[in-house]
């Protein structure tokens, strides 16, 4: 029997779980490019005053102080610290990456980050510096940050990345393809890329600030579920509208969804300009209220951002001593 989302969709939504689709199902919806097609149109419309609102009203919540001491450790252990320019050094890696291992010289109870984001020629020099302390490496591949290159391309990115020591890889995908309606090949790269990662985790990159519609964003973000993404990624931080509470709620709704269809859990990694402790607690609330504790850990929520790390340090040393401190506090990246 086909995978019918679309006609059960107003009942999951009520119920607690439902049985994971088979594997067959799910095979049934990628057998073609028109059954595909048939699947992403059919999945319901997005209600875009009714996301909005729920993530206005998501964004109102306060917390005590004692759970946001919790919130903002929770959430520097959730940080892919991220370099991702032109300019990049082995020395300017190397000195994220001692950053992102003691994010906080003067208080070693600080957690450390979950990963070093840089491209692919850096992969070796952060894995070199960061050796066994527990924080991942992470390369953007596939033709980061516009998606348009030739799939042996993308492939030997993400080769060379993985060959350099990456544990993750965030892919971006062809927004160009996808927005003409070509899903099967976008499916299939994902798929390809996924495969060539080998045992990294693959975090797939929508780009949401192009994608013109929340309905477009819930169908991709179906898409590279069922091509296998172990992450959805709302952006590359290299455009005008990035991560957004609308945007990034949307894809945690579409992870829970494919959780009861599927049996298959998929992290969620909000980036670009998510900035202050006050935006990544917000987050952390959504998280909490929509998908719940399962998904409040490393292994399944990420931030991708390279400023925010800093405003964290500053709050918790404020919780910590009663005090701000200078903006010297914190060394800038």
């Amino acid at each position: 029997m086909a995978f019918r989302y679309a006609r059960r969709y107003a009942q999951l939504v009520t119920m607690p779980s439902s049985p994971p689709q088979s594997a067959s199902a799910l095979a049934d919806v990628t057998a073609s490019d028109a059954a595909l097609r048939r699947f992403l149109h059919g999945l319901p419309g997005v209600d875009s005053v009714g996301l909005e609102a729920r993530a206005a009203a998501l964004g109102t919540r306060s917390i005590k102080t004692t759970a946001k001491a919790y919130a903002i450790d929770l959430a520097i252990s959730m940080i892919d610290l991220t370099t991702l320019e032109g300019a990049d050094t082995p020395g300017k890696v190397r000195a994220l990456s001692a950053k992102g291992v003691t994010p906080d010289p003067t208080d070693r109870a600080t957690p450390h980050v979950a990963a070093i984001c840089v491209y692919p020629d850096m992969v070796g020099h952060a894995k070199a510096a960061l050796g066994d302390s527990g924080v991942r490496v992470a390369s953007v591949a596939t033709a980061f940050p516009a998606g348009r290159a030739a799939l042996p391309v993308k492939l030997a990115d993400t080769k060379d990345a993985v060959a350099a020591g990456a544990d993750e890889i965030d892919m971006v995908i062809d927004r160009g393809a996808f927005l003409a309606g070509r899903y099967l090949e976008v499916y299939e790269q994902i798929r390809a890329v996924k495969d060539a990662c080998g045992a990294a985790r693959l975090k797939v990159i929508f780009e949401t600030g192009e994608l013109s519609t929340y309905d477009n964003i819930r169908r991709v973000s179906w898409l590279a579920m069922l091509a296998g993404a172990d992450f959805v990624k709302t952006s590359t931080g290299k455009v005008a509208v990035n991560a957004t509470r609308p945007n990034t709620l949307l894809l945690m709704e579409a992870v829970r969804d494919f959780r009861r269809e599927s049996g298959r859990q998929v992290g969620v990694k909000p980036a670009g300009g998510i900035r202050t402790s006050k935006d990544a607690i917000t987050y952390l609330v959504m998280v909490n209220e929509t998908l719940g504790e399962d998904w409040l850990s490393d292994h399944w929520f990420r931030f991708g951002a390279s400023s925010l790390l800093n405003d964290l340090l500053m709050q918790r040393q404020k919780l910590r001593t009663g005090r701000y401190s200078g903006p010297d506090y914190v060394t800038v990246d």
